[in-house]
């Protein structure tokens, strides 16, 4: 049942150095053979799958994902979530702890585990919280959470302020060969700020959120990762002083990482005044559709507030080198789904985050592929053999023998991205609308297809 003979693709496996026009069999979940004797003597009995014109490639890996269950399944449920990542074109999510009640013990690891085998599509792997109820003060039994099978801790969507606690969490993490991923924000700093500090804030008349805030926990990380040498990730990076910071830090050998998401390399605080000032502001940013249809919307849209937040021009710019020369060698969407009637507010009020599975490939290509910054198999490693090392993951490869978990995708597809068409539970997405270019044409898990256009 989960035997495929993949035929035709432009196979690309950054792990074994592939990039070439050939075959890929998988035979009961396991990849089989690759190169032109794949095809020879297959049973005729075993599926093919046409893939001419498009690029076959390891399973694309998320480690950055909010399920919401269990306790906020309004939002989305692990079901409808890994049927939005698959629909991607991920055959692994990496989901965070802030849920309710938080991932802080075994029972709750246990329980995600057990759903996710039930009613997900694709792998879920589950961290842990590095502090009680995510509170920031005591530390989880991290120990407990390791031997539950958390891949990593974190306290996303909050910080730790006290440095006291993060010395001791990257100490224990260590102990147990743990990655601690950070949100990297100092709430001295940030306060009740809702957007990016700066011009637009100002004639917005919106509370601001210096990017001074991220930066100070960054360098902080460096500091304990550099001390402990516990391996420390530090999440959706968004400030250009920041991406100096991990790029000076790694040149010196400090077990110190970060991550970009594409709504902070692709849009800007600008956005958040409406398409008008964005697109005049944007130049040659982003590629015109080839209809020469540019989406609108008004000023103040709540689907454009995150955390943290859009960032200047030079800020994105800042982000897009640091993802270039690998300082940021990992992309994550930060898929952050939430109900319509919570963002149908003022911008003050609304909460922060979007929902990303369905459109973080096709703008990382646009932006970073379909410009020249990168290419495919450099791009494909961000999402592949990078975020599986960070992890200790048992995927992102083609290897014979691996789990068949494999991505086939048309890097020139250009679609309109549509609210009828998400599998996701929430519409709170600022790219509907968007000719998009590049798109998921199969997801493959295990030796199963589990999506397909």
């Amino acid at each position: 049942m989960n035997s495929l003979l993949i035929v035709g693709g432009r196979v690309i496996d950054p792990a074994n150095q592939i990039d070439t026009a050939t075959d890929v069999l998988i035979q009961d979940g396991k990849i089989a053979a690759v190169g032109p004797s794949a095809g020879a003597q297959v049973p005729a009995n075993i599926p093919r799958l046409d893939a001419k014109g498009r690029v076959v490639c390891p399973g694309l890996i998320d480690l950055h994902a909010h399920l919401r269950e269990p306790g906020q399944s309004a939002k989305e449920t692990i079901a409808t979530g890994t049927r939005a990542a698959a629909q991607g074109g991920f055959t692994s999510i990496v989901c965070m702890p802030n849920t309710s009640p938080c991932i802080d013990n075994a029972g709750t690891v246990a329980l995600i585990r057990e759903k996710a085998a039930r009613e997900g599509v694709v792998n879920v792997f589950v961290t842990g919280a590095i502090t009680k109820g995510i509170a920031g003060e005591e530390l989880a039994p991290i120990g407990s959470l390791k031997a539950a099978g958390v891949v990593a801790i974190t306290d996303d969507g909050h910080c730790i302020q006290n440095n006291d606690v993060m010395r001791r969490a990257l100490e224990y993490a260590r102990m147990f060969d743990l990655t601690v991923m950070d949100h990297c924000q100092d709430y001295s700093l940030v306060m009740d700020g809702v957007m990016h500090e700066g011009y637009w804030s100002t004639v917005l008349g919106l509370k601001g959120w210096p990017a001074t805030g991220e930066d100070i926990i960054v360098a902080r990380n460096i500091l304990l990762a550099e001390q402990t040498g516990a391996r420390v990730h530090c999440q959706h990076i968004s400030s250009g002083n920041s991406v100096r910071l991990i790029r000076e830090a790694k040149a010196r050998g400090v077990p110190i990482s970060g991550e970009a998401c594409p709504h902070h390399f692709v849009l800007t605080d600008a956005a958040i005044a409406g398409s008008e000032k964005f697109w005049a502001e944007d130049g040659k940013g982003l590629q015109t559709p080839r209809d020469g249809k540019l989406p609108q919307w008004p000023a103040y849209d709540t689907n454009f507030k995150m955390n943290p937040p859009l960032r200047s021009a030079a800020d994105r710019q800042a982000v897009l080198e640091g993802v270039v020369d690998g300082t940021l060698e990992i992309l994550g969407s930060d898929h952050a789904p939430h109900c319509s009637y919570e963002k149908e507010v003022e911008f003050d009020h609304a909460p922060f985050g979007i929902t990303g599975f369905e459109t973080e490939l096709a703008l990382s290509l646009m932006r970073l592929y379909h410009t020249g910054l990168l290419k495919l198999p450099e791009l494909i490693r961000r999402f592949t053999t990078a975020p599986a090392r960070l992890l200790k993951l048992d995927k992102g490869t083609l290897a014979v023998g691996a789990d068949a978990d494999v991505t086939v995708f048309d890097p020139d597809c250009e679609w309109v991205y549509e609210r009828k068409d998400t599998a996701s539970k929430s519409l709170n997405n600022p790219f509907f609308g968007w000719t998009l270019r590049g798109k998921a044409a199969a997801t493959i898990v295990a030796g199963k297809i589990v999506w397909q256009a």
